[in-house]
């Protein structure tokens, strides 16, 4: 007897890796060049050359039994004392290298800090749109998943809604900004409301209640928008971060956990995400791409690629008539559809081999995602392919 959550788990993919996989056997039928696939978030631009720098360093100047070697379970100390540094560099932190803990990517990051931070009985609350394996996750850990329903159009947080998902059975909050689908970043406006109300409910309820940024488009943004730095606004946050698309390395699995120094039983927090990571099989994060992202912490790959692609996308698609608000970050664009039923219109645009993701699965009904992490190239040319659907609900 196997266990039947899993199986279903692992016997169909995620509609985001279904429609992947559909356009690479469509890229084999008909050639890739007359596929426009906009269903996943891999990063098209390629790391900063720092990155290749810091390989070649480690490799040759490194003693190769040390570099390939295990580091301690939550990372090696200097690689999370760089990355401590940075971090209290740019946001004027006192964070000390006994605050991170090193993981194979925000995937990693997540599970880690939910099994710890959960037990039988608990809920974990988090706002539509959201990244669909936030249920999976959340689930995994034993925990109740909560959705507060979107607010439209602008994807800040519907707080009236929140006020009543909320109890004293909350655990915890996940909160994605920048976004994914829909490239929202919550104001700090937002960021001091919301941190206003856990503040209010941790007293009332006598324990507390985790704040989870899920941060790994944090240095996507556009024009001069500002992503709040949530540890400075609440003290009971545990950030989870990732170097797949501010470095372009998704492949490479890297990420971290930060314990705010700040968390209530902050020690026992970190303790419990430390013994959560050894229960889950994730001790010691790859070595080599520690290494390698400590040494370029604060770095970025070229990101006003994502901006022209943003601009250039949004800007065709609603001169055709498309309804999306613009997105302030990562590089996601939420399209409404053009019928109520968004799988549907999906359906639709695959007869013009446009590739785009149902808003269902992200709590998202009538709306498609769109990820623009593409070439240019692929943009321009799949306009002409949006005009003939846009025309087809024209008649």
């Amino acid at each position: 007897m196997i266990a039947k959550d899993m199986y279903e788990l692992g016997s169909k993919r995620s509609s985001i890796r279904e429609l992947f996989e559909y356009g690479k056997k469509r890229a084999a039928a008909i050639g890739a060049e007359n596929v426009f696939d906009f269903s996943i978030g891999n990063p098209s631009v390629a790391p900063p050359p720092e990155v290749k720098e810091a390989i070649l360093s480690l490799l040759t100047e490194k003693d190769a039994v040390a570099l390939h070697g295990y580091t301690s379970a939550q990372g090696d100390y200097a690689v999370r004392k760089a990355i401590c540094d940075d971090v209290n560099k740019r946001f004027a932190t006192d964070f000390t290298a006994d605050c991170f803990y090193m993981t194979a990517g925000a995937a990693a990051s997540l599970t880690i800090s939910l099994k710890a931070l959960t037990v039988a009985g608990d809920e974990v609350i988090t706002f539509a749109p959201f990244f669909p394996e936030y249920r999976v996750f959340v689930e995994a850990a034993g925990a109740k998943f909560v959705v507060v329903p979107m607010r439209e159009p602008d994807f800040q947080i519907d707080f009236v809604q929140f006020q009543q998902c909320i109890n004293e059975h909350t655990k915890a909050v996940i909160i994605n900004s920048p976004n994914n689908p829909s490239g929202a970043v919550y104001t700090e406006k937002t960021i001091c409301e919301l941190c206003r109300i856990l503040q209010e409910k941790e007293k009332e309820y006598g324990h507390p209640i985790y704040l989870i940024s899920d941060e790994p488009y944090r240095e996507i943004v556009y024009g001069d928008v500002v992503v709040p730095y949530v540890p400075n606004y609440y003290d009971d946050t545990v950030v989870c971060y990732s170097y797949s698309k501010s470095l372009s390395l998704p492949g490479e699995r890297m990420g971290y956990i930060l314990v705010s120094n700040k968390v209530q039983n902050a020690q026992e927090v970190y303790a419990a995400v430390c013994g959560a990571g050894r229960a889950l099989g994730y001790v010691c994060a790859p070595s080599l791409f520690q290494m390698v992202v400590a040494k370029c912490a604060g770095m970025t790959s070229d990101l006003s690629v994502y901006a022209k692609n943003r601009d250039l996308l949004y800007r065709g698609l609603t001169e055709l008539g498309f309804t999306c608000v613009k997105p302030d970050g990562a590089f996601y664009l939420f399209l409404k559809a053009k019928e109520k039923d968004a799988v549907a219109f999906c359906e639709k645009a695959k007869k013009y081999e446009l590739l785009l993701v149902p808003g269902d699965d992200f709590a998202g009904p009538g709306y498609v995602r769109i990820s623009y992490c593409v070439s240019t190239e692929q943009i321009e040319r799949a306009m002409p392919a949006f005009a003939k659907l846009a025309a087809e609900y024209k008649k």
